[in-house]
Parts: structure tokens; C-alpha cells; sequence
């Protein structure tokens, strides 16, 4: 007989509303495997065990009008996003005992859509690195393989799908914070258009590179997570694209884009690094699929290229530059230490020289493929690293450096400010997951997410899963 946690989040809504489980069921099951797992793949940093049961009861009290398809469905959010009331540590030492007094925008969306909230996962510091390896919680790990990262900044949340201890969580994507995590576990991580989803109710939204996404194990599941989210915002930066007809889940059950033009590449596009053989093998097999649905496939040149790195490399530096007392300093990691460091030699003058370079590059990139509906490409360079692999270098900048040529590709697409997925489609030799990246026009997330579930049926193998998966809760594990 299938578990809980064998079903999808929207399986779990439409049994919720079948009366066949109740949501409190639900999260008493995750509770127990988050009790038994969670410290093992690091994937929380804090557990809301009583607000989460409390929760349930209302989401299982609530009339059937008032529900969607995620009602009662236990998720969680990742420690980098405002939840008020609920410890919140940016994944930060500086910040080990905040307790923010107001939610993110979208907390209050996921709570409104009747999602579950079991607690905050683990994140890199400030969301500033590939990885999530932090003084205040277990380093994410992929439940893969636990010598292995599960990636970063969204790494906790990648963590917790993959081992079954949510269906979908809430992540953050400045640079490839959902991207990463999602091709190194094995699952589905959407980036959507900028101004999709809120950035609120406060900061300055990162110069349109940061927005919320969602790891999930299905494209359809984070379509769904994508509609619980995306709520038009009164005061947003950046104008929100039109939501589709039928919403991102109505986008994502047809799995037909109709025909579409893709323009393919697996050149590198911050760095001149070697792309790993699986890596390139996972866009073969997503481009056969593809083609064979009756798309056309085509080899285009990267839309940028190395030279954009310097100008990216400036931004991020500058977005590390959160407000934090200065008696905190010290509590910084090395690597957070060493971007601020660099962020405060970059002068006004210099910061609005670097953004006007950078959007006339991205023009001029975007300008070349105009023609294509869509691009593929690997969403690594490397499918897999190991836990400590970055912080072991002698020195912060080669940390920083050793990211950019395991992630080489997802950062542009924040800067672009285009929808981007990650799908499992591949499978290095010892049977790690290997990810590609198909990224839309900006706006055409509807598109995208057809295009995503498409690939998905065609050349996903099954609804794979680690060992840790099958395990059960028991009073020999972690002491519970």
C-alpha cells in the first residue's frame, strides 16, 4: 500500500477533499518523518510542529467552497523569506534569534491558498552561495547520496521534497537558488517571469534578479504552487505578466506547447569551464524527446557569454549588503565576509554604469534568438559536489569561484528576468540525478510549464526516488 508522502501535493488536495485523509493526517505523517530524516539531509532549521497541527485543523474545519486544489497539503518555507512569528535566521548566525513581526507576501498567499506550513528550511547565509552550509542548522544534503550537497540557497527545501518530507516547498531564485538545488535532487524547480510573484512587503527587489519559486516532484505541482503564489501585488517594482487562462495548472495538465522552435547550447555562459559528459547526455535525451514530440531543435551560440561575468559578479557582491548591526559582523561566514568586503569598493557611479552594461548586453543576447520559443541547455556543469567541497578552499574568492563553474548557467536567466525550470531528466553512471534547464520567453510562463510537463511525460524516468524514501519513522532514529 502507497504512503502519504507517495502522493503528490495535488493528490493529497484531491484526497483531502475526497474525505479520503484529512490534513491533519497529513501532517502528523510529516511531522514524524521530518523528526526521523530531518536533521539527516538538513533540511529544517526550525519545526513548527504545533502552529502546523494547529493549522490542519483549520484547513479540515474550513467549508468546501473555501477550498483549492493545495488545501490542507503540508508544505514549507524556505528560512530566507519573513514568516511572523516563526524564528527566521537568513540562514545566518548575525540573525540566529529573529522572529520577524510580518509575513512575506507570499506566506500570506500559500497560507490563504490552505497550504500547511511544517517550518523553515535550511538556507545559505543571506541566500549568497550554491550551497547551504551554515552555522545555525545541518548542512542541506542530497538524499541522493548524503556525502553529496543538496545545493543552495533553496537547499533545504530541495532536501525535504526529495526525502519525502513535503510534497512541495517554497524556495527563492536569485541566481539559481531553486534551479540548482532541484537538478541535484532529482526534482522540478521553477523560477517563474520577474513580477509573477511578490517580493513583498519589504526590500528593494534585488535588481529584478531575486523572485520566489517552487520545488516540487512534478511539473504540475509547482504549476499549482505557482497559482497559490502568484497574486497580483498593489506596489510591485516590476508589472506582473497576465496570468493564463485557466491559471499555471491549467498551463501545465495540457503537456502541449503546441509546435515550438528550441534553440539548444550546452556552452557555459559565465565562465569558460568543461561541461561534465552526463550533464551534456541529459540535453541530448531532452532534445530527442523533444524533437520527437514535433519540435524543432536547433544548435544556436549561448545568448551570452564570459564577458557578463564581471558585471553579474558586481550585482551579487552588492546584494549582499542586508542590514546587519555591526557588533554581527563577526558572526559572518568567511564567504559572506569576503562579497560585502567587495560590495563596499563599488561606488553609485560604478553600480549604474554596471546595470546599464548589463541590460544592453541581455538586449543584445535576447535580440540574437528572438526567433525561438525556447531554450535548452544543461542547468550544471556538473551534476553533483560534494558537502564541503566549496568551503574547503584555502580562500573565500575561490569558494565563490569554484560556484560559478558548477553553476554556469542559471544566473542569466535572472538577469533576463525569463521563466526557467529545471527537469530531472538525466542520470549520472552511479544513478545521481542530472538535470536540464528549459527557459521561456519572459511572460510565457504558461508556455514553459506546457513545454516542462511535455518533456516530463516523454523523458523523465518514473517518479524516481532515494532509498531514504522507503524508510521508515521509528524509535531508532535520531533518538525519536
Amino acid at each position: 500500500m502507497a504512503d502519504l508522502h507517495d502522493l503528490t501535493a495535488l493528490d493529497q488536495g484531491a484526497a483531502i477533499a475526497r474525505g479520503e485523509v484529512t490534513s491533519a493526517e497529513l501532517v502528523e505523517h510529516y511531522l514524524a518523518r521530518a523528526a526521523a530524516f530531518g536533521d539527516r539531509v538538513g533540511a529544517f532549521v526550525t519545526v513548527t510542529a504545533d502552529q502546523a497541527r494547529a493549522d490542519a485543523a483549520a484547513r479540515d474545519a474550513a467549508p468546501p467552497a473555501h477550498r483549492g486544489p493545495l488545501h490542507g497539503v503540508p508544505t514549507a518555507i524556505k528560512d530566507l523569506t519573513m514568516t511572523a512569528g516563526v524564528r527566521t535566521t537568513f540562514g545566518s548566525a548575525a540573525f540566529a534569534d529573529l522572529v520577524p513581526p510580518i509575513d512575506a507576501d507570499v506566506v500570506t498567499y500559500l497560507r490563504a491558498a490552505g497550504t500547511v506550513s511544517l517550518g523553515k528550511t535550511t538556507t545559505s547565509e543571506l541566500g549568497t552561495s550554491c550551497h547551504a552550509e551554515t552555522l545555525v542548522a545541518p548542512p542541506a544534503r542530497n538524499p541522493w547520496g548524503l556525502g553529496f550537497t543538496a545545493g543552495g540557497s533553496s537547499g533545504g527545501a530541495a532536501a525535504a521534497v526529495a526525502a519525502g518530507l513535503v510534497a512541495v516547498a517554497q524556495g527563492s531564485d536569485g541566481g539559481g537558488s531553486v534551479r540548482i538545488p532541484a537538478a541535484i535532487c532529482g526534482l522540478v524547480g521553477y523560477k517563474p517571469s520577474r513580477g509573477v510573484v511578490s517580493g513583498g512587503p519589504l526590500g528593494f527587489a534585488g535588481f529584478g534578479l531575486p523572485t520566489h519559486g517552487a520545488l516540487a516532484r512534478t511539473v504540475t505541482d509547482a504549476a499549482a504552487f505557482l497559482d497559490a503564489m502568484a497574486v497580483p501585488t498593489i506596489g510591485e517594482p516590476y508589472l506582473a505578466p497576465p496570468i493564463p487562462g485557466g491559471g499555471y495548472l491549467g498551463a501545465a495538465l495540457t503537456a502541449d506547447p503546441g509546435p515550438l522552435r528550441i534553440g539548444r547550447f550546452t556552452t557555459p555562459m559565465l565562465v569558460d569551464t568543461p561541461v561534465d559528459p552526463a550533464c551534456v547526455a541529459a540535453v541530448d535525451t531532452a532534445a530527442t524527446a523533444l524533437a520527437g514530440a514535433g519540435h524543432t531543435v536547433e544548435e544556436v551560440a549561448a545568448p551570452l557569454t564570459p564577458e557578463m561575468w564581471p558585471l553579474f559578479e558586481t550585482l551579487w557582491y552588492v546584494l549582499s549588503l542586508a542590514p546587519i548591526p555591526p557588533a554581527k559582523e563577526p558572526l559572518l561566514l568567511p564567504l559572506t565576509r569576503y562579497l560585502r568586503a567587495r560590495a563596499e569598493t563599488v561606488g553609485a557611479g560604478q553600480l549604474m554604469a554596471v546595470l546599464g552594461e548589463l541590460q544592453t548586453r541581455v538586449r543584445q543576447g535576447l535580440a540574437r534568438l528572438a526567433g525561438y520559443d525556447l531554450l535548452l541547455c544543461p542547468t550544471l556543469a556538473v551534476p553533483q559536489a560534494e558537502v564541503g567541497w566549496f568551503t574547503s578552499a584555502d580562500e573565500p574568492a575561490e569558494d565563490f569561484d569554484r560556484q560559478r563553474r558548477f553553476s554556469p548557467y542559471c544566473a542569466i536567466f535572472n538577469v533576463t528576468g525569463q521563466p526557467s525550470v529545471s527537469v530531472p531528466v538525466g542520470a549520472t553512471g552511479d544513478g545521481m540525478p542530472v538535470g536540464v534547464l528549459l527557459s521561456g520567453r519572459y511572460g510565457d510562463d504558461a508556455r514553459l510549464l506546457a513545454a516542462a510537463a511535455q518533456l516530463e511525460r516523454l523523458a523523465v524516468r518514473g517518479d524516481r526516488h532515494p532509498a531514504i524514501w522507503t524508510d521508515t519513522p521509528s524509535a531508532t532514529v535520531n533518538g525519536v
